[in-house]
């Protein structure tokens, strides 16, 4: 192993010298990371994703001395036999990419050493995730999966236990993986993949059409679990749609085509009216988007029995699971919106300190919770709280959700019809999830897709429904149908391209006199 010149390759532009000790490159941590990157490479050999001297590795070397920023980076080189990759054979880099230490040429046929040609992607794994480790996979599966509809731009897959697997998701939970175009050389693609990241914060993940995935992770054990997740899920997608069975619905049923689902639909309408036939064109439905409060469930619900719920249990919640970790970032979201608060003279807030007695503490955040509820602020560090503090009570059966008596039979229509339902509203994905897994009529998770609450943007403002229109992915907007009982939402939807309904239901808010949107007393009139 050759330390570098005095001319290092920068992968990422920024040419530094290494400063690190020649002990330190050759010492015991580089070491370990160098044999582990080898070993794993063999595994993922036998797994078809690194063969054909394709796909690679990257690790940065653990040292709980040095925060992992700062932390060395080991990487396989480009265009070797993987399978047979020895530790003398690994690339030693800097944070920022500079080469400190190379392999010695071997002899013929042997290539001349070269790094990954994905180091440029690697960097930007490191430098806007953090990540731990890299995986760059040829696994077929990981390709064919980008061919089977050569015009998404996303994969999407739900209820699978496997996801469970992939970081920051659970099993109804819809799992979406950016999907970017191929280039002929590796490193053109370092532009696109930064932009996937950046547009979806909450991937570990990216795509690369006809070619293969970049999975990472905060250590290689996350890294490698995620990227047999994903293997996994891809695997089952593909066998799934060779059955002739949608992988992104809950039941994962027969495919629908947007032509049968409209036929469907109209047919369904004019069975549900007793023969009366609508002579009016029926729009192709893909997508049917839902609020909560006063669309699916009464109003009266979440202000009488869940808001009081949250906020008579909020000091209990906190002196149990004061020390979790969950607990402590929900405190912490809470004192960065308070002290924004505070700088907008906001009535009700009050300073939670940062480093005062638990109690202070405590007494300081439901000060602040009981205000936001009375407000009904529509918050996401009110809601996450909110969240958990419901979880508790369903989970214990002191809380039982209620829908309006149209909704279960609805749900169920538009699943058969292959039509996709999405929630969104302003309480958090976990309290949606937990209210529609606990109704008066059971678990209706099986017929929901997914969940978008405050985090893609305000209910009353359109950039939230544009985003939602780009995630589902439509042709066209107009096949996403938004139900509300908001006239500023439905506003902003329509701003946004999406049809949008009214739901008019006992003890929502009036409605200005000419708003122009269709109204609706019951879902079986959709």
């Amino acid at each position: 192993m050759a330390a570098a010149s005095a001319a290092p390759l920068a992968i990422n532009g920024a040419v530094k010298m290494g400063t690190t000790s020649q002990a330190y490159l050759e010492g015991s941590r580089v070491g370990e990371t160098k044999a582990l990157i080898s070993e794993l490479c063999r595994q993922f050999y036998h797994l078809g994703w690194v063969s054909g001297t394709g796909g690679s590795i990257t690790i940065k070397v653990h040292d709980d001395s040095i925060p992992k920023p700062q932390q060395l980076i080991v990487m396989s080189p480009s265009g070797v036999q993987k399978e047979r990759m020895m530790e003398e054979d690994m690339y030693v880099l800097s944070p920022s990419g500079s080469v400190l230490s190379e392999p010695l040429a071997k002899p013929w046929p042997n290539k001349p050493p070269k790094c990954s040609d994905c180091g440029p992607l690697f960097m930007k794994a490191y430098e806007m995730r953090n990540a731990g480790a890299v995986i760059h996979s040829h696994g077929m599966e990981s390709c064919i999966v980008t061919m089977i509809n050569p015009s998404s731009k996303e994969f999407r897959i739900t209820h699978m236990e496997m996801i469970k697997g992939i970081q920051g998701h659970g099993y109804y939970d819809e799992l979406v993986v950016p999907i970017i175009e191929n280039t002929a050389h590796e490193r053109e693609l370092t532009d696109s993949l930064a932009e996937a990241i950046k547009a979806y914060p909450k991937t570990t993940a990216v795509l690369v059409r006809n070619h293969g995935i970049y999975i990472w992770g905060d250590s290689w054990i996350s890294a490698k679990t995620q990227a047999e997740c994903y293997h996994y899920l891809f695997d089952a997608a593909i066998k799934l749609h060779q059955l002739g069975l949608d992988w992104s619905t809950p039941s994962h049923g027969l495919i629908q085509s947007p032509n049968r689902i409209s036929s469907n639909y109209r047919n369904a309408k004019v069975s549900a009216k007793a023969g009366t036939l609508n002579n009016g064109i029926e729009p192709p439905r893909r997508c049917i988007v839902l609020d909560i409060e006063g669309t699916t469930t009464p109003i009266s619900f979440v202000t009488d029995v869940l808001f009081p719920y949250a906020r008579d249990s909020v000091g209990k919640h906190l002196e149990l699971t004061y020390e979790s970790a969950e607990t402590q970032e929900d405190i912490k979201l809470l004192r960065a919106q308070v002290q924004e608060d505070l700088e907008n003279n906001v009535v009700g807030a009050v300073p939670i300190p940062s480093d005062g007695e638990k109690e202070e503490i405590i007494a300081a955040v439901v000060a602040n919770v009981e205000a936001m509820i009375k407000a009904d602020r529509k918050i996401t560090s009110l809601k996450q709280l909110q969240g958990h503090i419901w979880r508790t009570g369903f989970q214990s059966k002191e809380l039982e959700a209620v829908v309006y008596d149209d909704v279960p039979e609805a749900l169920e229509k538009w699943h058969d019809l292959g039509i996709k339902v999405y929630i969104y509203s302003s309480g958090s994905r976990l309290a949606q999830r937990l209210l529609f897994g606990n109704t008066n009529y059971g678990d209706l998770r099986k017929y929901l897709c997914g969940y978008f609450d405050t985090t893609v943007g305000n209910k009353r403002e359109t950039k939230s429904y544009i985003e939602i229109r780009e995630s589902l992915g439509v042709d066209n907007p107009s096949e996403i149908l938004f139900v509300t009982d908001v006239y500023q939402e439905a506003t902003a939807a329509k701003a946004a391209g999406l049809e949008a309904i009214i739901s008019i239901r006992p003890g929502n808010g009036p409605l200005p006199e000419n708003h122009g949107f269709q109204t609706i007393k019951s879902f079986s009139e959709i």
